[in-house]
């Protein structure tokens, strides 16, 4: 194993390909998954991500294919090359792993077949229907051959059947004959040896001649095969003789079958392989909700960068940049405050990048194409790592012996386990070198040495992991640019430290330690203020866009709302006046009628005044409704009245409703309209109440209209009480009386006649009757009668 594994290792990339291996369906995919090694070619590692990044997608789409059929068969598919016969379950698998394939492919085909990185892979599967089919259909099961696999077998087994029901015949006589019944143990056909026997007690054996099979354990039972029963016997065996080669033969038959398509079964495998892990990727993408970087030349760039081994609700994101505008990244901080975590993270999502996996970070993170990812970081539960200076500087020694170009460096606690001012000075050295050959590093450090060297040294920069000294917890937030300031001081006194002690130990801090100090506590109390400043900021202007998002929607729904009222009236309106038109019209049918059927001669001249006068009524009201719609714009009206508190208006620039909450002694209005109060002039709205008044009237007319436009020759009591149903019929002949009609019929139905008698009654009463009737055939019969007006 050399250093860039076992440093993979260390930063428990491992860890996540096991999570990887999870996500696969079949066995080969997760060995595949499990021994998955970070590329070092650009065009290998854009190649793996586009494979992930493309499979995400048809996820979406699609869904996940299965990869559940998917075996390793080519050990039996090479021992069927070499003649070898395969058993029902391993000619089983390779129909698994060819209706695998098939499915597989038909996923591939889709809207998106032609294009992207996989459609090739999907395009070489070659998906054997006819060796799959060819299998299925001749093994039922593990141990069942159908009966369709040959006729020569189909035969067989119909002999068999024969026979069985042959002998089964005869041995049903001998246990049903009463000269037995005495012999026998039980009534009952049981098999020894595969031949069909009865159970006979031993010591009346000598009564059923035949040949003895077995004897049970307490030797009371004897187990006979009754002479009449042995050549039935005898054939079943030999026809089992028979379907045993036939079975051997179809499975040779099978094997050759398998052998002959052995390269398109193997390739097949290999494809479906890679597509599951491919797809796995995919998987594990949704999982961990990460999403692929860019690859850059050189610079690494993580945004809201999550551990992904650390859970994802309670993991702090982190922000950083390595390579661009420095190429050495100095991380200070307290203990446990997330600084091997942060630089595990750059390793680690480095590698994972590498793999083709997506990272769990922001969109607009890049990753360059390292040749090697080398980590020095110490292992709490290992003494030699994290106690031994020499174990750390054996490693690091490798490290520099290995690192190149393109290598990115991570040292955790670097020049620690020796005397400080030599370990400071050792650690700027080797950060020194690893520079001039080119790599790329980020190294941990409690040193003052080295937040200076990284403040004064071009292309190097401080970082820190912030504390919060009031609840003296870390908050593991990442800040770049920015070098850690030693809390042991503010610690201390939150812990209850005596302040004589405190200031006696800074007393003895040397005079440059203690202005570098000061100088970092100022920058962090400038830091944090620029950070609330601009939270604030940016939490007004979410509030801001949240607002100015609300507005232009009330404003959206209220235009839709006013269009849609617009277009509900107008219909309406409509409506009612193509009712009107058409009853008239029936009318004017009615009266045509009428006249033809006058046996005299009147003057119609009545009639016709009276068919022009409704025309022309209701064209005026269709005039009036198009005058009402076809006004002119809202903005060259005026309000019929001054304007008054409660009144809604119509805001003419924003043609908005709104509701007059007050108005000013200068006549300015406050309005209310949705969640907005706005002020304007009392010229700058439109009352509303005019505008519903003429609709209203339009409406009124034409249903006054629509309601003297007809009477209907007949009229249905049907359903009521009779007092009800007298009532409605006086006023029913009045209006007949009134168009002028000679004949009507009033409809009461049949039933108990109660209801007729009580019509009839009334009838004989009405002075507008001139005689009346039952209904003839076709009329309606008893169930109707027929009025003649006077």
């Amino acid at each position: 194993m050399d250093r860039y594994e076992k440093s993979c290792i260390t930063l428990e990339l491992p860890a996540v390909l096991e999570m990887l291996a999870a996500e696969a369906g079949s066995e080969t995919a997760k060995e595949r998954c499990r021994a998955l090694s970070p590329a070092k070619q650009r065009g290998e590692v854009l190649r793996r991500l586009d494979e992930t990044s493309e499979a995400k997608g048809m996820m979406v789409l699609r869904g996940s294919p299965s990869f559940s059929g998917c075996k390793d068969v080519r050990g039996q598919l090479a021992r069927a090359d070499m003649s070898g016969i395969l058993n029902t379950r391993e000619l089983l698998d390779i129909a698994a792993l060819l209706q695998c394939a098939r499915q597989v492919k038909a996923y591939g085909e889709g809207e998106r077949a032609d294009s992207g990185a996989l459609s090739a892979m999907f395009r070489s599967l070659s998906a054997n229907r006819y060796l799959e089919e060819r299998i299925t259909t001749a093994i039922v099961g593990e141990d069942e051959i159908a009966d369709a696999a040959s006729a020569e077998l189909s035969d067989i087994r119909r002999k068999l059947r024969v026979a069985n029901a042959k002998v089964r015949e005869a041995l049903q006589k001998i246990i049903s004959s009463p000269s037995y019944s005495k012999a026998l143990q039980e009534p009952i056909i049981t098999t020894r040896s595969d031949r069909y026997v009865v159970p006979v007690k031993a010591d009346h054996k000598a009564a059923v001649p035949g040949l003895v099979h077995d004897i049970s354990a307490s030797g009371a039972t004897v187990f006979v095969e009754p002479m009449g029963a042995v050549k039935a016997n005898n054939e079943i065996r030999e026809l089992r003789a028979k379907e045993r080669q036939e079975i051997e033969r179809i499975l040779a038959e099978l094997s050759a079958e398998c052998a002959s398509f052995r390269e398109s079964i193997e390739r097949d495998f290999l494809l479906l392989v890679d597509l599951d892990v491919i797809f796995a990727k995919a998987k594990l993408s949704y999982r961990m909700d990460a999403d692929a970087p860019a690859i850059s030349e050189r610079e690494l760039n993580l945004k809201r960068a999550r551990h992904p081994l650390l859970p994802k609700d309670s993991a702090v994101p982190i922000d950083v940049r390595l390579g661009g505008e420095f190429d050495t990244l100095v991380i200070t901080g307290p203990n446990t405050g997330g600084k091997t975590v942060s630089i595990k993270t750059m390793g680690l999502l480095s590698a994972m990048a590498l793999c083709g996996l997506h990272i769990p970070a922001a969109d607009g993170s890049c990753v360059p194409v390292f040749d090697r990812i080398l980590a020095d970081i110490g292992d709490e539960q290992s003494i030699e790592q994290s106690l031994s200076f020499s174990a750390h500087m054996t490693n690091i020694v490798g490290i520099l012996d290995d690192c190149g170009e393109r290598s990115l460096l991570l040292f955790d606690e670097l020049g620690a386990g020796t005397d400080p001012v030599e370990g400071a000075a050792l650690a700027i050295a080797i950060i020194e070198r690893a520079r001039s050959l080119g790599a790329v590093i980020a190294a941990t450090t409690h040193y003052a040495e080295l937040k200076v060297y990284a403040t004064t040294e071009k292309g190097v920069q401080n970082a820190s992991c912030e504390f919060d000294v009031d609840s003296l917890r870390p908050t593991y937030r990442l800040l770049i640019g920015i070098p850690g300031k030693s809390n042991a001081f503010a610690i201390s006194r939150r812990l209850g430290l005596p302040e004589d002690i405190i200031n006696d130990a800074k007393n003895r801090v040397n005079a440059e330690s203690a202005s570098m100090e000061e100088v970092l506590e100022k920058l962090e109390y400038q830091r944090q203020m620029l950070e609330k400043d601009k939270l604030e900021t940016a939490r007004k202007l979410r509030e801001a866009e949240e607002n100015a998002k609300q507005s232009a929607k009330l404003k959206a729904e209220l235009s839709v709302r006013f269009e849609k009222a617009d277009e509900k009236t107008r219909r309406e309106a409509q409506r009612i006046l193509d009712d009107a038109r058409r009853q008239a019209e029936a009318v004017f049918e009615e009266l045509d009628r009428i006249r033809k059927l006058e046996a005299k001669n009147k003057d119609h001249q009545e009639v016709n005044e009276a068919r022009a006068a409704l025309r022309r009524s209701m064209n005026a009201s269709e005039e009036a409704l198009a005058e009402q719609f076809d006004a002119p714009a809202e903005e060259q009206r005026t309000s019929a009245r001054p304007v008054r508190a409660g009144d809604t208006v119509l805001i003419r620039s924003m043609n908005v409703k709104a509701t007059v909450l007050s108005v000013a002694p200068d006549r300015t209005l406050q309005l209310q309209a949705g969640i907005m109060k706005v002020n304007a002039r009392e010229d700058e709205v439109l009352l509303l109440e005019e505008a519903k008044t003429e609709v209203r009237s339009v409406a009124e007319r034409s249903a006054a209209a629509l309601r003297s436009a007809s009477v209907p020759s007949s009229v249905d009591l049907r359903g009521l009480m009779s007092d009800e149903a007298v009532l409605m019929m006086e006023r029913y002949l009045d209006s007949a009386v009134m168009a002028k009609l000679q004949q009507v019929t009033i409809i009461h139905g049949k039933g108990t006649g109660a209801l007729r008698q009580a019509v009839q009654a009334a009838l004989k009463r009405n002075r507008a009757v001139k005689s009346f009737r039952n209904g003839t055939f076709g009329e309606g019969e008893m169930g109707v009668t027929v009025v003649e007006l006077r």
